[in-house]
């Protein structure tokens, strides 16, 4: 080995856990504390000391629990905004078609209308008869206006 270039090595070094018990081993380390041993271990005593594993494993269940619960609610959430889209997408078709319907037939109802207009301007004659104006209608009325 060379020299000065390892640890100092304890052949007795003491360690000392929080029960009281003492044990000598070596180590690069003369004294050591240690919170647990085997003298108070409670796999080796059989006895269970102040561990709060239930505590923990409560915890532990509520925040496994709790991330299903939210991540159900992100899913339902989802879900129904996917149905929505859905719904959104068929309305969509739905009143397309209904204008598309409906435009044609206001088109229609226009196109008659401006028909009847056109067809009213065309009944109309002016015709002048001895100094007065004389309008005819199609129906055979005549409305005699004076110069």
């Amino acid at each position: 080995m060379k020299s000065d270039i390892h640890p100092k090595y304890y052949p007795k070094a003491k360690t000392v856990c929080a029960c009281g018990a003492s044990y000598e081993f070596g180590s690069t380390q003369e004294h050591y504390r240690v919170e647990i041993c085997s003298n108070c271990h409670p796999f080796y005593t059989g006895k269970q000391k102040l561990i709060d594993t239930a505590g923990m494993v409560d915890k532990f269940r509520a925040r496994t629990e709790a991330a299903k619960k939210k991540k159900d609610a992100i899913g339902l959430i989802q879900q129904r905004k996917a149905e929505r889209v859905k719904e959104s997408v068929e309305e969509k078709i739905t009143r397309k078609v209904h204008e598309t319907e409906h435009g044609k037939e206001v088109e229609k109802a226009a196109k008659e209308t401006e028909k009847k207009e056109v067809a009213k301007k065309r009944a109309k004659k002016t015709v002048v008869k001895e100094g007065k104006k004389v309008v005819e209608k199609k129906l055979g009325k005549k409305k005699t206006v004076k110069k």
